[in-house]
């Protein structure tokens, strides 16, 4: 789809990170910016950012794994600004640690945003993209965690290797029915986001409160903030790979050339039909 100005973008997680910069990109690029976040400062700097440097943006706190306020996202993005051209489903959370150790509020909590989140997307805004017949696109935010697996990332693995399943079929069922929408599947690798932070903004009815947070899931959790803070992509970067993907109809967006070997040596590992090699993230 080639961006134009006048266009209007959706994008969730829009308060810090990937989100953000995607925002960010969108507005440089002349589009309308709906920007969604369960982080409601957060969300509030990126609108007020993108309207300080001239653009149009509306913020509509969301948390994408309730159904209703999903639903209320596309209706204030199609009553504001009359439709939606891109989509960009970014919201994500990263819980650590042994996958056995992680309580089930855990699980719930990293599968209800990761995947349920693009699951209520695509209900909400599939038909309405239809019925209103394109030009549109829809670009998911998975991960390299999505592709290759490693330890201590259970929850959250899972939830990437279903969110690129998920996007894949989205793909194949819109491609069958010739509709006017394209979709792109974002694997980042590290990226220098406060992913690793993701349980500042943990909804209240998927806290334990009995549970304990083990030696396992803080070792992960610093490890992760050094990698991602330490040496990871600048999002700015990954928004404009996005947005060139996007323009070129491309399907798969990595962030790195790793990206090519990490996929060679999975599909060695499965031809060979023997134990995968640990994925290497950065």
């Amino acid at each position: 789809m080639q961006i134009e100005r006048g266009m209007v973008a959706v994008v969730t997680g829009a308060g810090s990170g990937i989100g953000r910069a995607l925002c960010e990109q969108a507005a440089a690029r002349g589009m309308k910016v709906v920007g969604a976040d369960v982080e409601e400062p957060k969300l509030a700097e990126t609108i007020d950012e993108i309207v300080r440097r001239g653009g149009e943006a509306h913020g509509v706190p969301t948390d994408v794994s309730v159904p209703e306020q999903v639903d209320r996202l596309a209706d204030e993005a199609w009553s504001r600004y009359g439709g939606v051209n891109l989509l960009c489903n970014n919201a994500g959370v990263f819980s650590g640690g042994l996958m056995w150790e992680r309580t089930l509020a855990d699980w719930q909590w990293v599968m209800g945003v990761n995947l349920y989140g693009l699951v209520n997307a695509v209900r909400t805004f599939v038909p309405r993209l239809l019925a209103a017949g394109g030009p549109a696109h829809i670009v998911n935010t998975a991960s390299m965690g999505g592709l290759v697996t490693g330890g201590f990332s259970g929850p959250y693995f899972t939830s990437k290797f279903a969110a690129v399943g998920l996007t894949e079929c989205l793909a194949h069922d819109l491609r069958i029915t010739g509709a006017p929408i394209g979709v792109s599947t974002l694997v980042p690798s590290l990226v220098a986001t406060g992913i690793a932070d993701s349980q500042r903004n943990r909804p209240e009815r998927w806290i334990d409160r009995d549970a304990e947070r083990k030696e396992d899931e803080q070792f992960v959790l610093a490890a992760m903030t050094d990698a991602t803070l330490g040496a990871g992509m600048p999002p700015a970067e990954v928004a404009q790979l996005v947005f060139d993907a996007v323009e070129a109809e491309q399907f798969w967006i990595p962030t790195k050339p790793s990206y090519h070997d990490q996929i060679r040596v999975r599909h060695d590992d499965m031809q060979a039909l023997r134990h995968p090699a640990p994925a290497d993230l950065d």
